[in-house]
């Protein structure tokens, strides 16, 4: 299921439901897409406009960061959700033979590791998006700072709910599978924090909060 091709209200209802997807995985990657898009709509409004000149360059860089991961974001929601199912495929294997046991527990692994690069990539893509926010923030367009402030709670919601996928994951595989994400999901984190404490600061700032 492609799930850009529904409408909100059709996504809204498939993400209320009891079927297992679209889960949190899913919603971490729609809200990277529109943090990315609210990132592009600030830039628009700033560049070439002659009253925020000082953050031409910024909205530039912020605009070419943010299209790429707007489109990948939405790919990466069906990704999240066929992961899981590819998953739930794997338990339902047959577990009769000592063979059968031993296929269908590498295709858990293999499934579930998988299940945990989805959103890992969610929460990478979703941290190069927020370092540009925060000086999007201070010298973007004025009007639009509430925007950019959005912006950064969806795009850090995103990595955080992204990083929760991942851990539930690999904590259900063995230990030597996902070192690479088990070694950075830690600096992941407390970067996002930083970079959307920031934004947030800059923008209450030129809110006059």
């Amino acid at each position: 299921m492609d799930w850009m091709d529904m409408t909100l209200r059709d996504f809204q209802a498939s993400l209320a439901s009891s079927s297992p997807t679209p889960g949190g995985g899913t919603a971490a990657a729609i809200a990277l897409g529109q943090a990315a898009a609210l990132t592009c709509m600030v830039a628009d409004l700033t560049i070439d406009k002659e009253k925020w000149q000082d953050g031409w360059q910024i909205a530039e860089d912020a605009q070419n960061a943010a299209v790429p991961i707007m489109s990948r974001a939405g790919e990466l929601a069906t990704e999240d959700s066929d992961s899981f199912d590819a998953v739930m495929a794997c338990f339902k294997m047959p577990k009769e033979t000592d063979e059968d046991k031993e296929v269908r527990r590498n295709c858990i692994r293999q499934s579930t590791l998988k299940a945990a690069e989805v959103p890992f990539e969610t929460a990478m893509i979703g941290l190069s998006l927020l370092r540009h926010l925060p000086d999007l923030a201070e010298k973007g367009n004025g009007n639009a700072a509430s925007d950019v402030g959005v912006a950064a709670l969806l795009a850090s919601a995103a990595v955080k709910g992204a990083l929760f996928n991942v851990e539930i994951n690999l904590s259900s595989i063995p230990e030597d599978m996902g070192v690479n994400m088990r070694k950075l999901s830690p600096s992941i984190l407390d970067e996002s924090r930083m970079l959307s404490k920031a934004s947030m600061k800059a923008v209450n700032s030129r809110l006059g909060l």
